[in-house]
This record gives structure tokens, C-alpha cells and sequence, in this order.
């Protein structure tokens, strides 16, 4: 096997790549209405030779693009959903939006979808020239970022058959994730009651927006007696009104619970539910609740992130140009104080027992542009991914690079603005030939999928997945 020959079919067609991700950065869609981003791939990847199944489990813009025959079986798996209120102009270390109020891709998910579609050209063209057998399948999942559009398509069994599932996800840093994620329900709570004169005849009203408070005040008690890993986060999505004189008949909320095991959310999803209903009882309004999205937690697999790890160390981290450099550190100097000053401790966090000198030195680079060690945790995300759905149906593993300047805040503007830049786009490349080595090694090396299997079903523990979504609920269309 030549993955110097991977890398150069990959390396041939980077300005393909980089020019999907920003078609994918100018359509900025969110949720599952993402219509314009999922044209563009599969005309990509239609164009180069895979099989293209639109409208999967349900979603008119999931989609799956296939080439090849039989086992092995590798998915890749791409997003590209963007996120509301992050427009902003490319390229402009200021904060200014192209259109107030809109999307913007704000967590990279137009690189991620770019990238993962080279990792699946990269390794199919290979495949072809060498004869290997086996299949590629890219999953185009919407809804990442809310919505949770891949435990719909978990729920759906499009994942059954495969030997392995391969992602990454740009940021600020070179590894591979290590650390399993919190399971997430996303539940809205609405209210309703009665208005009335709020002066005149309050007794005639029965106010939602009472309804709502209590409830979140009953929420806000419950949290010292549930395990200290878990998680719960409200919005207002409607308060009622704005006028104080009329009762308001209306209120919602959009809870977020989160904890490391899916059982210990639906446990205490069910008490919420139960403080929601007291709420109601206590006003008088009637309550009712709505599925958003819900994701399980991520299964680590060691045996794949190793390999994984290893083809990232042999590739060896992009070479940056002084006006990249610069470019990074214009963007900088657009952070808070307090953020920068945080570099070196998360630089520290990366590289444990590096001398102070060395982790200066790379502190004070603009990019970072180390390979943080393969490290086996217990150690739990606190933030949920509905890979963590795929994880739990087939082997996975998925890598991170870097491809915006140290310090930058994840849905933030700065991170929008630097995504049609020259270092997000030598970024998705590192990460597509990083997921086509490790599906080389997949499709030549049957022990290896032997043992991440082994390991994925240590990991479950004799557990199976069960969809965290409810199957009444379907996605939003």
C-alpha cells in the first residue's frame, strides 16, 4: 500500500474540495433545510462515480453516496449544517455581518462536509488503481447542530453493515478524540393559559409565562440532587408578550438535559417532566411537550483512534506560510483578553509533561501546529454529538485538525470568518488524507477491524442502541 499515492490523488483534486466548502459556507442552511449545501456534494460525488440515495430516513437532504461492492464496508460520515445569528463577511478580523441576524457556519461544518468528501473520492480512487474490493459509503447527515440528524438515521439502520464509521471535525488543534461525550434530550415545554386585564381582572387570567417560571425554578432545585456530571440548560422561546398589562396566555421553553449514560437522562428527563406538570397544576395552564432532537452518548474505539493517530503522526501537521501566519494572528487580536490569556494552560492541557520552554514556544505560535499524544481516557466530553448514535451501532472513531488560530471560540465570528481561508482549506485536506489512510488500513487489514470490533462490543457491554427520539417523532422537514 503507497499512502504517498493516496495522498497525492487527494492532494490532485484539492481545489475541488476547497471550492465545495465554499459553496457549502455561502449557503449557510441550517437545521435539516439544507438544500443548496446537499446539492452541491452530491454533484461532487456524483461526478465522481458513487451511487447517490437521497431523502434517507425521512429527511429530504440526508443523503448517502456509495461506491463499491461488498466488505469490507467504510462510512465517512459528512455534515453541513451552519448555525443562526453567525453571518459574517470572510476573511475580516472585525465583526460584521453579511446579513443581520443570519446563518453562518460557525463550528466548520462546511469544511467538515468538504473534507469528508475528499477522504471518500481519495480513498475510492485508490481503490480503484490497486483493485482493492470493498465499499465506501459517505453518509450526509443534516442537523448536527440541532435536530440530531444522525441518530434519525441510526434509528433507520442505515449504519447496519458497516465495519467501521470515520469522521473529523476542524479546530484549533491535531488529535484524535479520546473522550466519550454526555447523551443529550432536547425537549420544548409549552404553556398555556389564559389572558386577561393584568390590573383590571388578573383574576380572570392564568399566566403561562407563571407557569413557565415555576417550572424553572423547580428545575433550578432539582439540579443539587441529580449526579454532578449531568447537565440541564433552558431558553425562553416565547415569553408571551411583551406588554405587562395583559396575563400571558402563552410561554415556552427549550430544555437541553445531558448526562454521561442514556438511562440517566431519561431518569431525569422523567422528574423534569413531572416539576413541568407541577407547574401547570400550581397556575392553572395546561402543559405540553415537543421533541426536538435527543443524541446518545460517544463509544471510544482505542484500536481505530490508534490508527487513526499513527497515520496523523507519519502525515505529519500542514506547514503554514508567513501570510497564514499573519492572517491567524490578525484574528487573534480580535479576542478577548481572557481567552488569550487561557492559550498556554489549554497548550499545558495537550502536552502533559513537556517542558515549560517548548509549551511556551507553542503557546505563542498563531497555529498550532504540534500532534497532541494518543491518550486513553475515562475522561467525558461535557458536550453531546449525535456521532455518538453512530458510535454505538458500528466501530468509530474521528479525528480533529487545525484550521483556526489558537484560541478561537467555537460559534463564534471569528471561527465563521475564517472558513473560506487558506487554513481551513489545507485543514479539511490533512483531515481527508488522515480518514483515507485509516480506510486503507481498514480495507487491508482485517485484524484490524477484527479488534475494534472486539472492542466496540467490550464497549457496549451487552448493551444494544436504542434511538433516544421517540418513533412517532420525525424530523423537521
Amino acid at each position: 500500500m503507497s499512502k504517498q499515492r493516496i495522498a497525492e490523488l487527494i492532494d490532485k483534486k484539492a481545489g475541488v474540495f476547497a471550492a465545495l466548502n465554499d459553496t457549502i459556507w455561502d449557503c449557510a442552511e441550517i437545521r435539516f433545510g439544507l438544500k443548496g449545501s446537499a446539492d452541491a456534494l452530491c454533484a461532487v460525488l456524483e461526478g465522481e462515480g458513487f451511487r447517490i440515495e437521497r431523502g434517507v430516513a425521512g429527511m429530504a437532504h440526508a443523503f448517502i453516496a456509495s461506491w463499491g461492492a461488498g466488505a469490507p464496508e467504510i462510512g465517512i460520515l459528512g455534515e453541513y449544517d451552519a448555525l443562526p445569528g453567525l453571518s459574517q463577511h470572510a476573511g475580516v478580523p472585525e465583526k460584521r455581518p453579511l446579513v443581520d441576524g443570519g446563518n453562518g457556519h460557525g463550528c466548520g461544518h462546511s469544511a467538515l462536509g468538504a473534507g469528508s468528501a475528499a477522504a471518500a473520492v481519495g480513498i475510492k480512487e485508490y481503490m480503484q488503481e490497486s483493485g482493492l474490493p470493498g465499499t465506501v459509503k459517505y453518509y450526509g447527515c443534516p442537523a448536527e447542530e440541532s435536530g440530531s440528524g444522525k441518530a434519525y438515521l441510526a434509528r433507520a439502520g442505515v449504519f447496519t453493515g458497516l465495519d467501521a464509521a470515520l469522521t473529523w471535525h476542524p479546530m484549533m488543534e491535531n488529535s484524535v478524540w479520546t473522550m466519550s461525550s454526555l447523551a443529550n434530550y432536547q425537549i420544548f415545554f409549552s404553556f398555556k393559559g389564559r389572558s386577561a386585564h393584568a390590573a383590571v381582572a388578573p383574576e380572570n387570567g392564568r399566566s403561562a409565562l407563571d407557569a413557565a417560571e415555576l417550572m424553572n425554578v423547580g428545575v433550578n432545585y432539582l439540579r443539587e440532587h441529580i449526579i454532578q456530571e449531568a447537565r440541564i440548560h433552558y431558553a425562553y422561546t416565547d415569553v408571551g408578550g411583551g406588554l405587562p398589562n395583559v396575563v400571558q396566555p402563552s410561554a415556552e421553553l427549550l430544555y437541553f438535559i445531558r448526562a454521561p449514560k442514556p438511562a440517566q437522562v431519561r431518569s431525569i428527563f422523567e422528574r423534569v417532566v413531572d416539576i413541568a406538570k407541577g407547574a401547570a397544576l400550581m397556575t392553572g395552564t395546561t402543559m405540553s411537550l415537543r421533541w426536538d432532537s435527543a443524541a446518545a452518548n460517544y463509544l471510544v474505539n482505542n484500536t481505530l483512534g490508534k490508527a487513526m493517530h499513527a497515520n496523523m503522526s507519519a502525515l505529519g501537521p500542514v506547514v503554514w506560510t508567513e501570510e497564514e501566519l499573519a492572517f491567524a494572528r490578525s484574528f487573534q487580536a480580535t479576542l478577548d483578553e481572557g481567552v488569550r490569556n487561557s492559550i498556554p494552560a489549554t497548550v499545558a492541557r495537550y502536552f502533559p509533561g513537556v517542558d515549560q520552554a517548548v509549551l511556551k514556544a507553542m503557546a505563542d505560535k498563531p497555529m498550532l501546529d504540534g500532534i497532541v499524544p494518543y491518550r486513553e481516557t475515562d475522561q467525558v466530553l461535557p458536550g453531546s454529538t449525535d456521532v455518538g448514535d453512530v458510535s454505538w451501532q458500528v466501530p468509530t472513531t474521528q479525528v480533529f485538525t487545525a484550521c483556526y488560530p489558537q484560541g478561537t471560540v467555537s460559534h463564534s465570528w471569528q471561527l465563521t470568518a475564517c472558513g473560506k481561508s487558506s487554513l481551513v482549506h489545507k485543514g479539511l485536506i490533512q483531515a481527508a488524507k488522515i480518514i483515507a489512510f485509516t480506510a486503507a488500513d481498514i480495507l487491508e487489514d482485517p485484524g484490524l477491524v477484527a479488534r475494534a470490533k472486539a472492542e466496540y462490543q467490550q464497549r457496549l457491554g451487552g448493551e444494544s442502541y436504542s434511538c433516544p427520539i421517540p418513533p412517532e417523532v420525525n424530523p423537521e422537514q
